[in-house]
């Protein structure tokens, strides 16, 4: 069974934000929208982020991850837009690429 975790300070694209909770709620009841993506730490050393359309949450590989989800986006442009915001804010605050100093210190202005 795959457990899913959300970033407390979820990033959500624009158009996504119209229909936050119908998206939120969709992936935790496994009902995949093809046109919903995820952006999700990289699941490699040569990445930051990784972009995924909610439907490939639910193959057999990550079924048996554990799956961290950063943001949400209504398409696949308003996914590379928001994964761009993410670096952008990653940078802004690490002075570089960091991604778990980004997320340690977003984790304390909650």
């Amino acid at each position: 069974m795959m457990k899913i975790s959300w970033f407390d300070r979820l990033y959500v694209g624009e158009k996504a934000k119209k229909k936050r909770y119908k998206i939120i709620q969709g992936i935790r009841k496994s009902k995949p929208k093809s046109d919903i993506y995820v952006i999700m730490p990289a699941s490699n050393g040569n990445n930051i982020l990784d972009i995924y359309p909610t439907a490939e949450l639910f193959a057999p590989f990550f079924r048996q991850e554990e799956v961290f989800i950063l943001g949400i986006a209504a398409d696949y442009w308003e996914a590379l837009e928001v994964a761009g915001r993410m670096v952008h804010d990653m940078y802004r605050i690490t002075g570089g690429f960091d991604l778990s100093a980004f997320l340690d210190e977003e984790a304390g202005k909650v």
